[in-house]
């Protein structure tokens, strides 16, 4: 990690299509919001759905920047180098690599990328690798963090600076080794540019993000990349998920992948597989022999998940007995099918399905532990995208016997607004909208609109019984609502427990 760079050292990486002004100019940071700025700074314009930096090159040089990196020219004082690059953010990551000290090479890294089961897949390789003694540093959805120190995670996959001056810092601290979550914006915006992969882990792919990529072939396109640069490579290893169509497909496009799951063919398969609320237990086959899989996971999208775990131990080198060891010992992931304690009889679950097919997973799942009642409580994220909407109110409803369609995060858009399209769906099975006092009554499939997310977990504390089950869904591990530009806190799982001790209290003599 430096403190200064001449710029003379990154442009031997970058192949720029044009240099103006001192070639020999000390770089003493690096930063892509102007804001930022610091004198002897290098500032990168990157286009942005809402923003170009091109517009703020002023500011930036006025507030001491040495360097603009710029996908289009534009004027600048004599004493500041102008580089012009085909993309700005890839010339960011390799600036960055070089600047901190290339903080991924010699250790190895994870890096897992699918719609869903990111997160936890994540977890299950930390644990993997604590078992096999080495220190690792995870980046991920929920947090970034390594040992006792853990930082807010602002995005899935940080921009490369933010990224690679995290892992620079867990380097230093002792971290021996990486697993990362990589997001389809960050592989299509280059962001993951300066990590070496040493594996690469694909869990599935549904629709999700089509607002940004506008169709599924897009949003495979940018999944695949992570897998492209692990072809490249000298070592690399891509572990895929087959059980999954899209997984099945980027397998047969890659050069010796490790695949895993459930259907005949995957080298990573489970058998004699045995599900319960209690966990998972079954006969893993792989091709360094066979183990016994005992995790408190539930369901058959965790089992896919735990299978990718595996084959990235196996793919790392790690011993067979080591990878049993660490799926086992896993720690609960926060917000994927996390239990809230209660006195009611009741399982009460807080899960971060926000698609249509992992919100059907987790009901499935929930809806074969064959409970009195399965109460749903979700609704959908504003500025996002729609179609996914009436889906997931069309799944919620076939799947539970009690739907209450409330808000997420609206950002932007109208809350009732999103409703309405999610009631679209609903209404697909359940025609008619119940009434309040209807829902304490168990006969029959009921949903409910409550816009206020607050009274919605309210209201289905107060009609929970014995035997029933609770799952408020797509927030999970969140600790906050986005309300146009504000971010308030708001934590399903504080939530529940608010609303249960309340009636807790309210039910004592």
């Amino acid at each position: 990690m430096s403190d200064s760079m001449k710029v003379s050292t990154f442009l031997q990486k970058l192949s720029p299509l044009r240099i103006e002004g001192p070639p020999e100019a000390e770089i003493s940071g690096l930063f892509y919001d102007s804001r930022s700025v610091f004198p002897g700074g290098a500032f990168f314009a990157l286009r942005g759905a809402a923003v170009d930096g091109h517009r703020f090159i002023g500011d930036a040089v006025a507030r001491g920047a040495r360097v603009v990196v710029l996908e289009e020219t534009h004027p600048v004082p004599q004493d500041v180098t102008m580089v012009l690059v085909e993309n700005s953010r890839r010339a960011m990551a390799l600036f960055a690599q070089e600047f901190f000290g290339d903080p991924t090479r010699g250790i190895p890294v994870v890096g897992v990328t699918g719609t869903n089961g990111k997160t936890t897949v994540t977890y299950l390789v930390e644990s993997i690798l604590k078992v096999a003694g080495m220190h690792p540093a995870v980046l991920g959805t929920v947090n970034y963090r390594f040992g006792e120190r853990q930082l807010p995670a602002m995005h899935t996959t940080p921009e490369s600076v933010d990224l690679l001056r995290t892992l620079a810092e867990f380097r230093a601290q002792g971290a021996d080794a990486l697993v990362m979550e990589a997001s389809s914006h960050a592989l299509e915006q280059q962001r993951t540019a300066g990590v070496r992969f040493e594996v690469g882990v694909f869990t599935n792919l549904t629709p999700e993000h089509l607002d940004y990529h506008g169709e599924m072939e897009a949003y495979f396109a940018s999944k695949r990349k992570l897998f492209e640069k692990l072809e490249a490579g000298t070592a690399g290893k891509a572990v895929i998920n087959i059980d999954d169509p899209y997984g099945a497909r980027l397998a047969g496009e890659l050069d010796h992948p490790l695949t895993c799951g459930t259907v005949a063919g995957a080298q990573i398969r489970a058998r004699d597989v045995r599900m319960s609320l209690e966990g998972i237990e079954a006969s893993v086959e792989t091709p360094r022999g066979s183990f016994q899989l005992r995790s408190p996971l539930v369901g058959l999208y965790n089992l896919q998940n735990l299978l990718c775990a595996a084959g990235a131990g196996l793919a790392l080198g790690i011993a067979l007995d080591q990878v049993a060891q660490g799926l086992c010992r896993a720690s609960q992931v926060p917000g994927r099918l996390e239990r809230i304690a209660n006195q009611v009889g009741a399982l009460v679950l807080v899960d971060y399905a926000h698609t249509r097919d992992a919100l059907e997973n987790v009901l499935v799942t929930l809806r074969e532990l064959s409970p009195r009642r399965l109460i749903t409580v979700f609704g959908c994220g504003g500025d996002r995208d729609r179609t996914k909407r009436p889906a997931m109110g069309e799944v919620a409803a076939r799947l539970s016997d009690l739907v209450v369609v409330t808000s997420d995060n609206p950002r932007n858009e109208d809350p009732l607004a999103i409703i309405e399209e999610i009631r679209g769906g609903v209404q697909r099975v359940i025609p008619a909208e119940c009434s309040r006092q209807e829902t304490f009554t168990p006969e029959g499939k009921k949903y409910l609109v409550v816009a206020d997310r607050r009274s919605a977990i309210e209201l289905a504390v107060e009609v929970l019984q014995a035997g029933d089950l609770l799952v408020v869904a797509g927030k999970g591990h969140e600790d906050y609502q986005i309300l146009g530009r504000e971010r308030i806190h708001f934590d399903d799982r504080e939530e529940l427990r608010r609303a249960l001790a309340l009636r807790e209290a309210e039910a004592s003599p």
